[in-house]
């Protein structure tokens, strides 16, 4: 593994944990207090994977997948139990100073905002924390601003804020020791769709305006649709893909679907002549076409005097990944029997 032009590198990866396990009753709690049974659970499992400076990477997987302990390990915060781990050329366990300066961990579930005192003043905490000099810190706290449109509420005690006025001053909080490695778990949720796009576009900025390494996971396919072009998803803590992010969709489900516009009544039947449909009601229709078929389908339905309209798509990425997660082998670009991701290790910035 290339780990010198590498901004994380990831090498068999293990993480376990010993969780007391006990019956109900109060028999089997005095039992417990002599003799207590443990069972040894695998979060993380052999992971191994490269991102290299730059990159915008999604990393994904059903709720368990080791996803979030994954992000632990990467900042630092917990130690790993086997595997090799490198980020900005730093083992993060050892929490060094100039490591902790490199990166940051922002977790939509969590905050660092002092509750009753304005973002302003976590702001100056972090400063003092992180050794900023005045003229870097009105610098960046400029671009902050431009950014994110902070200036007005971050004077505000933060209890007064929104919700996503509050993600906002997070990231702001987050970034103002100007990172180069970013570990974004859940960073919209809860959000409104607008502020989602906004923080989206906050966090794309910031990434090509820096040239940041970006690593997000997040429940919202959206976010990793516009954000990521290359996706490493895990579950059951062991690696189940990593590459194009197309290349997944196409690989798990390879058909396009054709959204129509209807002018009139459509028959069923007359749909169904071209591929499967997936949604009839007024106005409106979906169909799942094989890719090879498509140009056909498209020139046959524009033919048609009752659609007014159609536009060719992809299938909701929230379907590929479910797909993925129910099937026994992963899809695309499978890890190789060693566990070495068949994606290039050096894959670069988006």
């Amino acid at each position: 593994m290339a780990e010198a032009s590498s901004a994380i590198a990831v090498e068999s990866l293990s993480k376990t944990y010993q969780v007391h396990e006990r019956a109900a009753g109060f028999a089997a709690t005095v039992r417990s207090v002599f003799r207590r049974r443990y069972r040894v659970v695998h979060a993380v499992e052999d992971l191994s994977f490269s991102i290299a400076p730059g990159e915008r990477v999604g990393f994904l997987g059903p709720n368990g997948a080791g996803k979030t302990t994954t992000l632990k390990v990467l900042a630092g915060l917990l130690h790993p139990s086997g595997g090799r781990v490198r980020v900005a050329g730093f083992v993060p366990q050892h929490r060094e100073a100039d490591f902790l300066k490199r990166i940051t961990l922002v977790m939509g579930q969590k905050q660092q905002l002092l509750w009753d005192l304005p973002p302003a003043e976590t702001f100056a905490l972090n400063r003092a924390i992180y050794g900023i000099g005045d003229a870097e810190f009105r610098q960046t706290m400029g671009e902050l601003e431009d950014l994110l449109g902070i200036a007005a509420i971050a004077t505000k005690p933060t209890r007064q804020l929104s919700l996503g006025e509050r993600m906002k001053c997070e990231l702001a909080a987050a970034l103002l020791h100007r990172p180069e490695v970013l570990f974004l778990d859940e960073p919209t949720i809860g959000l409104d769709v607008a502020m989602q796009l906004s923080v989206r576009e906050f966090i794309r900025r910031y990434n090509e305006q820096r040239r940041a390494t970006v690593v997000l996971t997040s429940h919202y396919m959206d976010d990793v649709a516009a954000l990521c072009p290359r996706v490493i998803v895990i579950d059951k803590g062991k690696l189940r893909y990593d590459g194009d992010l197309a290349s997944l969709v196409r690989s798990v489900r390879p058909h396009k679907r054709i959204a129509l516009r209807l002018g009139g009544a459509v028959d069923r039947a007359i749909l169904e002549r071209v591929g499967a449909v997936v949604l009839l009601e007024p106005g409106r229709a979906v169909l799942q076409v094989r890719q090879e078929a498509l140009r056909e389908a498209m020139s046959w339905l524009l033919s048609q005097t009752d659609i007014a309209d159609l536009t060719v798509e992809d299938p909701p990425l929230e379907e590929v990944m479910r797909e993925l997660f129910a099937g026994e082998q992963p899809a695309g670009e499978p890890a190789s029997a060693a566990g070495e991701p068949a994606r290039a290790a050096d894959g670069g910035a988006s």
